[in-house]
């Protein structure tokens, strides 16, 4: 499995815009579009997406490694990627994260903006299709297991989308939201079904869960003190509307993505510290990093930071640098 094959490409335009496509469905797309929307876009939105987005990832990483398919054969197909090569195939987790955020964003939008229904679907499904196309470009995944997983996505979006308001209320308003985002999750990842020998699924289960918890309990904490939400309604003389409103949405994001990498960093670094001080390994050894006790509170912790920093932090500074 660890072996790679040579390849010539001949089409750089296929080759780029589904290594590109591929990259939609990884933590680098989540960690940045999902805050994006918060600061940018709209709260309710960002709540039921990122609400669909753990519930969609959660069940599809636990139906990989209770099903354990493999991936395609190589050779014959050509494998473009190393790391999710140790995970298995059936359901493609890429093809769910697409189809849940792309149609979670167009249902979630479609009736509080106003823009043509059509175009919203077709972007939706334009997106969706092309990550999971690059499944198959990439060699990872076989058409039985890019379409499995958007058919998984699509009908726990038709599930979920009758109680997103009961759910958004409740993660808003209860008393014991904040109890029940972090406690649930760890309990999912501390039983997460056990392997023969170390995948990466239940580490990327870990990051994902705890992302969720930490917006959750700030999103219920900005509900509770009625944390200023964001306008467009003051500019700088001189600037069109549109120049005005790119430049405030561009410094946004910057100094969001700024903060949330920070926390990343420094919350992963004293947690694994701490952990290596209380488990008595070095920071470098990766077998050591793997284990339970040690992967999942190291991921947890650092991307409930990192979730929580997004969606209260990074807003406070937003308003202190006079960017709401």
């Amino acid at each position: 499995q660890g072996c790679t094959q040579e390849y010539i490409v001949k089409n750089y335009f296929y080759y780029y815009l589904f290594k590109f496509s591929a990259a939609l469905g990884e933590e680098i797309f989540y960690i940045t579009f999902l805050p994006f929307t918060y600061w940018n876009i709209d709260h309710s939105v960002s709540r039921r997406m990122i609400i669909v987005w753990s519930i969609v990832m959660y069940i599809g990483q636990v139906s990989k490694d209770i099903l354990k398919w493999p991936r395609p054969l190589s050779p014959p197909v050509v494998k473009l990627e190393m790391r999710t090569n140790a995970e298995y195939g059936m359901p493609s987790t890429h093809a769910m994260a697409a189809t849940a955020i792309s149609f979670s964003f167009f249902i979630a939008t479609t009736n509080q903006y106003k823009y043509p229904f059509e175009l919203g679907l077709v972007a939706a499904f334009v997106f969706s299709t092309l990550v999971c196309l690059s499944r198959l470009y990439t060699g990872m995944h076989t058409v039985l297991d890019v379409i499995g997983g958007a058919l998984i996505s699509a009908v726990l979006l038709m599930l979920l989308y009758p109680a997103w308001d009961t759910i958004d209320h409740w993660l808003l308003t209860s008393p014991f939201c904040p109890l029940f985002s972090i406690v649930v999750p760890l309990v999912l990842c501390y039983n997460y079904p056990k392997l023969d020998y170390y995948r990466p699924t239940r580490g990327d289960t870990t990051t994902i869960l705890g992302a969720a918890a930490g917006a959750t309990v700030g999103f219920w904490l900005n509900n509770q003190y009625a944390a200023p939400a964001y306008t467009s309604k003051s500019f700088q003389p001189g600037f069109s509307l549109v120049t005005s409103t790119m430049m405030l949405v561009l410094a946004r994001f910057f100094v969001g993505i700024l903060v949330v990498l920070l926390t990343r960093w420094v919350t992963k670094s004293v947690v694994l510290g701490a952990l290596g001080y209380r488990y008595k390994f070095p920071l470098r050894d990766l077998e050591a990093r793997r284990r339970l006790e040690v992967e999942v509170p190291y991921k947890f912790v650092t991307y409930s930071s990192v979730g929580f920093t997004a969606t209260v932090i990074v807003p406070l500074l937003h308003e202190l640098l006079g960017l709401m």
